[in-house]
């Protein structure tokens, strides 16, 4: 693991960690049985949990992992959606080059499947950093709290806000991000590198 990364999972904990307690975490198993004497709560929990009540649902059972990272997606109002396939070989991420019209509103989009048990407080954090006077500084920083999601059958989809691409001469050129999809147990579910480039015009 690079020093990148290691300050990213160490900015991350003591970030979130200074007022914040993550509450008592319960298998998907106690939270079916935990009182079942009450039909109207039981009804409830089965329209939340669907399939899952008949507990650890498995989608790709040849995957051990419980959330499985898809897709990134960069969402704008005017111009092309562009994906990132998280899937396979991450290594190879940074050889796309996304072109970024400046100024432009966007969204990330991530999709995500969730398998086996039911995972609590999901987190999504975002380094982007560019190439100053030869030197890499971070330019920018987001964190957003994903939820807590229960297994099911297809994937789930996170889209964050709207935040607008900077603009100007000195806003253009390439940017490399340093991607972070955590839980509330500090688990790294995916950590991914990738980057793109801001210029005057989507071409």
């Amino acid at each position: 693991m690079s020093s990148k990364e290691d300050e990213l999972s160490q900015e991350l904990e003591e970030e979130l960690d200074l007022n914040y307690k993550a509450p008592p975490q319960k298998s998907l198993q106690e939270l079916i049985e935990a009182d079942k004497e009450d039909a109207s709560l039981a009804k409830y929990k089965e329209s939340l949990l669907g399939n899952a009540i008949s507990g650890g649902l498995i989608v790709e059972p040849n995957d051990p992992r419980k959330v499985i990272v898809k897709k990134l997606k960069l969402v704008t109002d005017d111009g092309p959606t562009m994906e990132l396939d998280l899937t396979g070989d991450l290594s190879n991420l940074k050889s796309k080059n996304f072109v970024v019209k400046e100024g432009i509103s966007y969204r990330i989009q991530i999709d995500f499947l969730v398998q086996r048990e039911i995972v609590h407080g999901l987190k999504y954090l975002q380094k982007t950093y560019k190439s100053i006077a030869g030197i890499q500084k971070q330019v920018d920083k987001m964190t957003h709290m994903v939820g807590s999601y229960p297994p099911k059958e297809v994937p789930y989809s996170y889209l964050t806000p709207a935040e607008d691409a900077p603009s100007g001469m000195l806003a253009r050129g390439n940017y490399n991000i340093t991607s972070l999809f955590t839980d509330d147990d500090g688990k790294e579910h995916l950590k991914w590198d990738w980057s793109f480039e801001i210029k005057k015009d989507w071409s």
